[in-house]
């Protein structure tokens, strides 16, 4: 059973420091195993967490290959790293280069390339960082298989 993981994004009125309400979407990532899952197990984790109402604006199917999750608790940003896999087309000679998109948990740039550094330790064949930006994602919601 395979596991995707999905980019949800919610609208609601959040109260800002000033007392004000003001409309703010933020965009969170779920692990699910279908579309219909990841909706019901997002506005789950999302109702404890929002007073008042909420709409699920946008759901779409995340293309991550893997996702690094920092210890340090003051981690609060989501970097998406691009690292391209280096391989040597033994007929030809050519370099062939395969990209893959991860998701960093970390607490800056400098900290994202540590831990994606420290994630990627033990790979079997070349890689290099193609590129890492930092993402407006506030959290990620992994599946939990519920007991029966």
């Amino acid at each position: 059973m395979n596991n995707e993981w999905f980019e949800c994004k919610v609208r609601y009125d959040k109260t800002m420091e000033t007392g004000l309400l003001k409309k703010v979407t933020e965009t969170y990532v779920v692990e699910a195993l279908s579309f219909t899952e990841a909706e019901r197990r997002f506005i789950e984790e999302m109702r404890p967490l929002i007073s008042g109402e909420f709409i699920v604006t946008d759901i779409k199917r995340a293309k991550l290959t893997e996702l690094f999750e920092s210890i340090d608790a003051a981690a609060d940003r989501w970097f998406k790293a691009k690292v391209a896999y280096i391989t040597l087309d033994e007929v030809s000679g050519a370099e062939k280069r395969t990209n893959q998109t991860m998701l960093v948990q970390a607490t800056d740039f400098r900290a994202a390339v540590k831990e994606l550094d420290k994630g990627m330790e033990g790979t079997l064949g070349d890689w290099v960082i193609v590129s890492i930006t930092e993402t407006n994602i506030m959290d990620v919601f992994h599946y939990v298989k519920k007991e029966e």
